[in-house]
Parts: structure tokens; sequence; C-alpha cells
């Protein structure tokens, strides 16, 4: 099986392009929406640690922000609790496709988290800023403080497009994205 991870700056079409790559995705936002929304014991362990800021179950993704946004330990506290949970999905969903040929990780912070291994092949998403931006400003509950703040917890661009074995333009066409991605298959 061949594990692609998906990297780029946020809201620059991570999510789309993995998905355009007409194998199974792990996103790993989609499953951490789930965890707030169905799984109690994720509610009870971050009640615990940030009492002030979770208070009912379904968790509602506002109390995530203001608790990220009113105190820098509460993001690491969070982190602690999901990316363990996000991990056990991860491993569930690769024994799942363990007979596909290609499987996509869209996980935001997978070099950060060590997520990755060293066989994976790494696909950096490039967009221009201005275009994210753009498309930033256009998503509901779009908050720029804690955008930042998410930013910092980043390695750098630069970083991440080395460690890059390829890169992808996303000028938010499908055209160029598919051409784009057709080459990266034919080449692996």
């Amino acid at each position: 099986m061949i594990r692609i991870g998906i990297l780029g700056d946020i809201g620059s079409g991570k999510t789309f392009i993995a998905s355009s790559f007409g194998y199974p995705v792990f996103n790993a936002d989609q499953e951490v929406s789930k965890l707030y929304k169905k799984n109690k014991k994720i509610f009870i362990k971050l009640k615990r640690k940030i009492p002030k800021h979770i208070t009912k179950f379904p968790i509602d993704k506002k109390e995530i922000t203001s608790a990220i946004l009113s105190n820098k330990s509460n993001l690491k506290k969070i982190i602690s609790i999901i990316h363990f949970e996000i991990r056990k999905k991860m491993n569930e969903f690769l024994i799942k496709n363990k007979n596909r040929k290609i499987v996509i990780l869209d996980i935001p912070l997978l070099l950060e988290n060590n997520i990755n291994t060293n066989e994976d092949l790494l696909v950096f998403v490039d967009a221009k800023k201005i275009d994210i931006k753009k498309r930033l400003l256009k998503r509901k509950n779009f908050n720029l403080k804690l955008f930042n703040k998410f930013r910092k917890i980043q390695l750098s661009l630069d970083y991440k497009k080395k460690k890059s074995h390829f890169v992808i333009k996303n000028n938010f066409t499908k055209k160029s994205v598919k051409k784009d991605i057709k080459n990266i298959l034919k080449k692996i």
C-alpha cells in the first residue's frame, strides 16, 4: 500500500486535492468533528482538562474555539486528547483499506505529530496567499485569531515543501489539479 500524505497551508485546498486522487481518504478534520459529536469519552476527558469551557455533549466547536483562544495551554491539552484518538481512527482506516493500492492521508498536523512514516509519499499543495485568504474569509465561522494560533504550532511551509516528493500548484481549478494528480500517479 502506498500512503500519500497531503501537506500545505490552512485553506490551500488540501481536502479537495486529497479527494481528487480517487482513492480512499482519511480526513482527520472530519474525524475530529465526529469525535466532538459522538464520543462521550472524549467529552469527559476534555471536560476534566478544561472544565470552564467544555460544558455540554455533543461538544460545540465554539466551546473548543473559546478554550483555545482563552489560554494557550488549552490547545496542547486538546491536542493531547484528540490526537491519540485520531491515530487510532487512522490505524482502523489503514487496516480497513490494507488491500488498496493507494490511500490518502489528509491530516493537518501530519509532520508536526510524526504521524507519517519514511515510506509515505508527501504531496505539498501550493496556493497563492491571496487566493487562500479569499477562501478563508468565505468560510462560515472563520476566526483569524484561531487561524493564527494554529499557524504557530505548524512547521513552516518552506520546510513542508522541501520535505515533499511532489508539489501541486492549486489555482483552484479542477482541470489543473487533475493534470498534476495524473502526473503524480504515473510517476509512482
